[in-house]
């Protein structure tokens, strides 16, 4: 079976993660200062904060989400890697001098530094929590994902395992020991990775990897009675993923014949001898009955030339779809202006000494997150011919497929996902504490608070918003990660973006023009994303054809209503006082 429990497995992993708990204990034995628990006293160096913010931004969407859609839907998948690589475009030439300039402890000490407004305070705090919690949703799927096959636990088991772990980490050091997380996670993800890619094209392509019976080419029908009961081809199942494994090579290239297996290739050959080869990838139709839903998975023969082309997830872009391709081009621009504008990368600036080092880190971050973006389309490629795909979970492509070479593997692979979502939660939930303690209870409320009662509010705001992640990681399961995330960088282009480009570079911008940017544009993602056509199926459980937005991601009309709004609002408010022109350098 794909999910049996293995106990090195459970030892490994359990190693791992008491390792890094145990590390923040370790970081948090000192009396904290508010500068310490939020910005580590600006004290990190460049290199580990690099690599903290590569440890920052591939989170489960990134390993778990991609690997996942590349496995299961071919090159569509890696336009998402393609997409998140490019926002650091934006933040490296756009933002990273200037936020660390600008800023404190939280985003909303950059916006806000001009005006010293509690509009400006209050919108940002909010749309900094809206943003975090949206992002915290995929990480926490993506824990329950993990925990169901390692430890053969429950999903709910999972998502609540990690909520505890995160709300430690973040309540014994704080940054500090978010960035040592994030580090450490960052340095094994990336290294791991690389060792995986190596033995895939070291295995090379093989028919029927992983599968020698042919009946196991045959559909499968999962159905999920109504009292709760699974049935894999109408038979009572112990576990609820005990469906064959799937994904093949039915046959090899012309320069192959006769063979069954390729033997090693180099990273282009590999390529090029997947896209003449013929592959089995699963479709999945369900419905529902009287007696539960049914959910039939059946084998498509596909060429390779086919994966490697657009169109097997974003269907749009190869069936004329207007609504498509809009979807499309609104996703992208998002994955691209998003990543400037998400709480938990921008707060990372502020643990650097200056604005030199804040570049510096963002050069190293891009380097070490490249790297891993190009990995991953070796991981998904190599997932799909494994024989080892879970055709009911795209999420746990890339541990499934390290199974396939060793269990020991498959452990490490496992805990170092499972560390990976431990440092992106914490990462978030950072953001979101001095969201609460620094911007809303101070800043807007008026309480005055000494360093001691900052750190402890911040922490209890930090269980408060853990506690909040667990609870929807279990509502959203069924989503892939890597879309949910989608969502998030949709709202933190739309609410955050606009606002803080144009108070860089554009004087006119007012504290007004600022506040209504910020909320239009969340509001403006959040209410169409809550009305669009995956969210009615996939949340409410209704039609598709019954939601008004015409496509899903919503960031093509709401981050240039964005900009638009603060214009408008600026222009028509009266201008700032004349400042000092600050020093962004």
């Amino acid at each position: 079976m794909l999910h049996e429990t293995s106990s090195l497995a459970v030892s490994i992993f359990a190693a791992f993660v008491l390792s890094v708990i145990g590390l923040s204990f370790y970081l948090g034995r000192k009396k904290q200062s508010a500068q310490a628990y939020y910005a580590a006293h600006g004290q990190i160096h460049w290199f580990v904060n690099g690599i903290a913010f590569a440890g920052d931004y591939l989170s489960a969407a990134s390993f778990l989400g991609i690997c996942g859609m590349i496995a299961f839907s071919g090159y569509d998948g890696f336009l998402y890697s393609i997409g998140f690589l490019a926002g650091w475009v934006v933040a490296l030439f756009v933002i990273a001098e200037p936020i660390k300039a600008l800023g404190k402890f939280t985003f909303a000490d950059a916006l806000d530094s001009k005006f010293n407004s509690r509009g400006i305070k209050l919108a940002v705090a909010i749309s900094t929590l809206v943003v975090s919690i949206f992002y915290l949703i995929p990480q926490m799927v993506g824990a329950g994902s993990l925990i169901q096959p390692l430890l053969g636990l429950p999903h709910a088991a999972g998502v609540i395992l990690v909520g505890v772990a995160v709300t430690l980490i973040v309540v014994t050091a704080g940054m500090v020991s978010t960035t040592w997380v994030q580090f450490i996670k960052g340095s094994l993800l990336v290294f791991f990775c690389g060792v995986l890619t190596v033995l895939i094209l070291d295995r090379g392509l093989a028919v029927n990897a992983g599968s020698t019976e042919p009946a196991n080419l045959a559909p499968q029908v999962r159905t999920v009675q109504r009292d709760g009961t699974v049935l894999i081809d109408g038979k009572p199942q112990s576990r609820d993923h005990d469906l064959r494994p799937v994904g093949t090579i039915l046959r090899l290239p012309e320069r192959f014949a006769g063979q069954t297996a390729t033997g090693p290739l180099r990273p282009l050959e590999y390529l090029a001898a997947l896209e003449d080869s013929t592959i089995v990838t699963w479709t999945a139709t369900k419905h529902t009955d009287d007696a539960g839903t049914h959910t039939t998975y059946a084998p498509v023969e596909r060429q390779g030339t086919d994966l490697l082309k657009p169109g097997g997830y974003f269907k749009g872009l190869t069936n004329g779809s207007l609504a498509g391709r809009l979807d499309f081009a609104s996703l992208m621009l998002a994955l691209f202006c998003g990543t400037a504008s998400l709480p938990h990368i921008l707060i990372r600036y502020y643990t650097v000494k200056d604005a030199a080092a804040a570049r510096k880190s963002t050069v190293v971050g891009i380097a070490a997150i490249g790297v891993f973006y190009v990995l991953t389309l070796y991981l998904g490629l190599g997932a799909m011919t494994s024989g080892a795909l879970d055709p009911t979970d795209t999420n746990m492509a890339a541990p499934l497929l390290a199974k396939t070479f060793s269990t020991t593997l498959f452990a490490i692979i496992s805990a170092i996902a499972f560390t990976t979502v431990l440092g992106t939660v914490s990462g978030l939930i950072m953001a979101g504490s001095g969201a609460v303690a620094h911007d809303l209870v101070e800043n807007v409320c008026g309480v005055r608070m000494t360093d001691h009662e900052k750190v402890r509010c911040g922490k209890i705001a930090a269980v408060g918003l853990g506690i909040i992640a667990m609870a929807l990681g279990i509502i959203f399961r069924n989503f892939n990660v890597s879309f949910l995330v989608g969502w998030a960088f949709n709202i933190a282009a739309s609410a955050n973006l606009p606002a803080l480009v144009m108070l860089l570079f554009w004087p006119r911008t007012t504290k007004q023009g600022i506040v209504a940017a910020v909320t239009v544009g969340m509001l403006a993602s959040l209410g169409w994303i809550l009305l669009s056509a995956d969210t009615f199926e996939k949340v409410y459980g209704l039609s598709r054809e019954a939601a008004p937005m015409p496509f899903s991601q919503p960031g093509l009309v709401t981050i240039p209503l964005g900009f638009l709004v603060l214009v408008v609002v600026s222009l028509l408010t009266p201008p700032p006082a004349a400042a000092p022109r600050r020093n962004l350098g």
